[in-house]
């Protein structure tokens, strides 16, 4: 099976956060059958229930690459042109998945040993698997970690802040009001408050930025609002603490603020001969820490049309991106 077809086979594949099994499954028999014709092992990390990371290694993993199986969604089919290969994971992250087997393949046809391949669910959401893998290091002194860079080697990612903004008020009829409490009034005047704090700025990474994702809540137009709920996610350029204690501050009494989930920035490792770039995206490396090695970042494709209608992968740059990773990983042997 080529890239191209290993791409489109985990396109087809819905594999939406929490639903990562079948996937899963599918990689972990694909990687089993070239385990077997190239001399390594493959396993299964478990997560929860039925949800597990896939781990692959031939000899001593001093080089691991991982992405991650999960998707945002809505789901759909694959496709290709002359150009592209399209569809729901297309470059974020299962052509970046079907690009870094075809470089085990190419490395093991080369004799190359001490390399692995980790891919992990939950990226999307909460990093679940990279929390599990993080807590399971296998020896790997660096971690080639694959997203959507346009091919190029990234020095520095910002982080995030995660947070659920909660109101509660009290149910009454629309006509008088006065006898209510309306919490989307007061998560509306929450999320403003939110909005007019300044957020920092980094001379490398650029400003911080705030997105208000979600905003639910309510029963009918003719009731009061008891309760309402928005997600708001914060892509950091610094420490988390200033904007925690400014958003605290902001939203006062009017809302509770819920930490979901906090990731640093981060500076990566880099290697000679490749164009370099920042991005603003975060990813799993904060979660896995340095556990699995040196953290470096680099895929194929382009974060522009990740999680949008027109997901897309050029497969020039896929099929490119194999002797890519394998040059890297050759690279890393080297200096490890």
């Amino acid at each position: 099976m080529n890239v191209y077809e290993l791409t489109r086979a985990l396109v087809d594949i819905e594999s939406i956060t929490e639903n990562e099994a079948a996937v899963a499954a599918y990689l972990h028999d694909h990687l089993a059958k070239l385990a077997v014709r190239t001399g390594g092992q493959v396993e299964r990390m478990e997560v929860e229930r039925d949800r597990f990371n896939v781990l692959a290694s031939w000899g001593r993993p001093v080089v691991t690459l991982s992405t991650h199986m999960d998707t945002v969604p809505p789901f759909f089919p694959s496709r290709e042109d002359a150009e592209f290969i399209w569809g729901r994971g297309a470059c974020d992250a299962k052509g970046i998945i079907a690009a870094m087997v075809a470089a085990a393949e190419k490395l093991r046809g080369e004799g190359v040993t001490n390399f692995g391949l980790l891919f992990v669910v939950g990226e999307e959401r909460n990093s679940a698997g990279a929390l599990v893998a993080a807590k399971s290091p296998r020896g790997s002194k660096y971690l080639l970690n694959g997203e959507p860079t346009e091919s190029k080697l990234v020095i520095a990612s910002k982080g995030l802040l995660r947070y659920e903004v909660i109101a509660r008020g009290k149910m009454a009829h629309s006509a008088y009001p006065e006898l209510g409490e309306s919490a989307i009034e007061a998560l509306l005047d929450a999320l403003e408050a939110i909005r007019k704090v300044p957020l920092p700025r980094d001379a490398q990474l650029g400003s911080c930025t705030l997105n208000i994702g979600t905003i639910t809540g309510g029963r009918a137009p003719n009731v009061i609002a008891d309760a309402a709920k928005a997600e708001i996610l914060v892509r950091l350029v610094g420490d988390a603490a200033p904007v925690r204690e400014a958003f605290a501050r902001a939203v006062g009494k009017r809302a509770e603020l819920i930490e979901i989930l906090s990731l640093p920035p981060i500076r990566f490792a880099t290697v000679d001969g490749l164009p370099t770039s920042v991005v603003s995206f975060a990813t799993d490396v904060p979660v896995f820490g340095k556990t699995w090695g040196e953290p470096l970042l680099l895929g194929p494709g382009s974060i522009h049309v990740a999680h949008t209608s027109e997901e897309r992968i050029s497969k020039q740059e896929l099929a490119d991106a194999a002797g890519m990773y394998a040059d890297v990983v050759k690279k890393l042997l080297a200096k490890a």
